[in-house]
């Protein structure tokens, strides 16, 4: 009896201090002014000293909180999946697998923002009620990135709404989230039907509707611009800053036959045509309508590099035989390397000062393109074969990784690190689309579990080429490995030593002797609560049970309450471990902890509202 009674306080104080991490964690991870990984790990280190010296015991005496159990995060297979989701979608992005999609959004969207955006989320919301939200999300990062800087919005603003939309679609049908399943299945295990495919598909769409409504006006306004005021210091492609090119039109390019309209050329958008040499003689604007695109044209243009980089992805006949890189021997190769675009700089005691780039050979010499020059408040309308450089000039170069990385010893340019950026693999496409498709396929129809087919399908990625090691690590990060093994830690502490379950009734005990429609609204609102701090799948698992016996006690149909965890169960938009594509979407959008607390709670209370107003008239619950 004594041992007992010393057992049931140690469990007591057990429950407690776990408590007491969690809540000193959302304070650490909501303030920041501790780096996200460094809480994390300063967590899992308590987590483990702790049940290292007060053990939680199971009736054959083995520890429950053992170090497997608390590092058991690390291997989750939620973890696995996230990561290599992340590995396939970067082989998408530098192979430019996705600009298609986004220019049929673009194009369908135009110029207004707000529709643009409408389109990509509403699709999003649409196939995740069929489908399971993480591969669709997969798919859209880069797709809404993209969209982001054809409307000149900031990632940062749209990447969360993504989540959140991936989330609000997967309320509405059976399997649009595990979460749904789940319930559905713990119904069965209580001895009563599970729910049917549409059963809960009106609420569901209500809630969702209004959510996406906030999600689609409101979410982007609370959320700052971080990737933007970034984008704006490192990523030259943000810059306004022209460039003068010289493009030669080869005999496969898409200008061939095209014909000015108002004297622009729309297969060169943003792009000013200056000039047009063909053979001896030049075409000054403005260009008559009668003047025809001929294989062999030189266009002499001014673009920023942003402008360049699309037209000459998006048409790769553009460059002839100019674009081909060069080896050691001096001798013309196919550009199937990695190739990189990167700005240089003339100083003032550079020996190319004066000189052109056909007198300087800069292409054999350095084994890089020049695509262009820029020349601060100068208009040159020249060829850019024929102008003599001077010092503070800028040459936007490109070439493989290793010979542009080697510009960094060359004296007499300097190369400005910032400018460095990987261009898409056009070659690589269709093979990255075929992998990425493939990994859909098979996690969408349950032939293997996604965690296979995510984890096939990075490894593919790899031996494919379209992106190589470097690359794919560069695509992992350790800010959302650390927080998911930290989160499923704290979990799993929560539910063995019954903080979770403890607290759950406590709140839930406070709303006893109140109408059933209240008890409903107060019980979504825990479940709501909950969901985002365990996962949503241990939140389904833990207040079904509650939710049936609440439903008995109260005379109420115990489908209402299963019902009402699905839809709180799902709602875990304040924090980025309550989801899966919340973790997706934080490196994308360069996110804080907080910045899904300021997003999130918001969109909780509008949905709880709903909830509350909707359910009772619904089913008819009495006051």
């Amino acid at each position: 009896m004594i041992e007992s009674v010393v057992a049931s306080s140690a469990t007591s104080m057990q429950m407690w201090v776990v408590l007491a991490l969690v809540a000193g964690s959302l304070v650490l991870y909501g303030l920041e002014r501790i780096s996200l990984e460094l809480t994390s790990m300063a967590l899992i280190a308590t987590l483990l000293l702790f049940f290292e010296f007060f053990p939680l015991l199971d009736a054959d005496g083995h520890n429950m909180m053992g170090a497997d159990t608390i590092m058991s995060g690390f291997a989750n297979p939620a973890l696995l999946t996230v990561l290599s989701l992340l590995v396939v979608g970067q082989g998408m992005v530098l192979t430019g697998g996705v600009s298609y999609i986004a220019g049929l959004i673009t194009e369908h969207g135009g110029k207004n923002a707000s529709v643009a955006i409408f389109i990509g989320l509403f699709v999003v919301m649409l196939m995740s009620a069929f489908l399971n939200n993480t591969p669709v999300v997969v798919i859209f990062i880069p797709i809404i990135q993209a969209l982001a800087e054809r409307i000149e919005r900031s990632p940062s603003a749209l990447m969360i709404p993504l989540s959140y939309a991936a989330i609000l679609g997967g309320m509405t049908t059976l399997i649009g989230s595990s979460t749904n399943l789940l319930v559905s299945s713990s119904l069965i295990e209580l001895g009563m039907p599970g729910l049917e495919f549409f059963e809960f598909t009106a609420i569901g769409s209500v809630l969702a509707i209004s959510g996406f409504i906030y999600v689609l006006f409101v979410a982007p306004r609370l959320l700052p611009a971080l990737a933007s005021m970034r984008s704006k210091l490192t990523n030259p492609d943000s810059s306004g800053k022209q460039f003068i090119a010289q493009i030669t039109v080869g005999p496969a390019s898409q200008m061939i036959g095209t014909r000015p309209v108002a004297g622009f050329f729309k297969n060169l958008p943003n792009i000013t045509i200056q000039m047009i040499v063909r053979r001896e003689h030049a075409e000054l604007p403005p260009f008559e309508s009668d003047m025809e695109i001929q294989a062999g044209d030189v266009l002499v243009v001014a673009a920023t590099r942003k402008a360049l980089t699309e037209a000459l992805q998006k048409d790769p006949g553009l460059l002839h035989a100019d674009a081909a890189a060069v080896n050691s021997d001096g001798e013309e190769t196919p550009q199937k390397a990695t190739q990189l675009l990167a700005e240089v700089m003339l100083p003032p005691g550079s020996r190319l000062i004066g000189f052109n780039l056909e007198q300087i050979g800069f292409r054999y010499q350095y084994k890089c393109l020049v695509l262009g020059i820029q020349r601060r408040s100068r208009m040159i309308r020249t060829q850019m074969t024929e102008i003599r450089l001077e010092a503070g000039d800028v040459l936007l170069v490109q070439g493989r990784s290793e010979d542009v990385e080697a510009l960094r010893t060359i004296r007499d340019v300097v190369l400005l690190e910032w400018s460095t950026r990987t261009l898409p693999r056009p070659f690589h496409a269709r093979r990255a689309a075929t992998i990425f498709l493939g990994v859909i396929a098979l996690a969408a129809t349950g032939v293997v579990p996604i965690v296979v087919s995510s984890f096939i399908g990075a490894g593919l990625m790899i031996a494919s080429g379209a992106l190589n090691l470097r690359q794919a690590s560069r695509a992992i990060d350790r800010k959302i490995v650390l927080l998911v093994a930290a989160a499923l830690a704290l979990g799993n502490a929560l539910q063995l030593t019954g903080g979770a379950e403890f607290v759950a009734d406590q709140l839930l005990t406070a709303t006893r002797g109140a109408p059933a429609p209240v008890i409903l609204s107060m019980f979504f609102l825990i479940v709501a609560a909950f969901t985002n701090v365990l996962s949503n799948n241990a939140c389904a698992v833990l207040f079904t049970p509650i939710g049936i016996g609440m439903a008995q006690q109260l005379g109420v149909p115990p489908h209402i309450f299963a019902i009402a965890v699905v839809m709180a169960a799902n709602c875990s938009f304040a924090s980025p471990v309550g989801y899966q594509t919340n973790l997706l979407v934080m490196g994308p959008g360069h996110y804080r902890f907080v910045d899904f607390l300021k997003a999130g709670t918001p969109l909780i209370i509008v949905l709880w509202i709903v909830f509350s107003l909707f359910a009772p008239w619904y089913y008819d619950i009495p006051f």
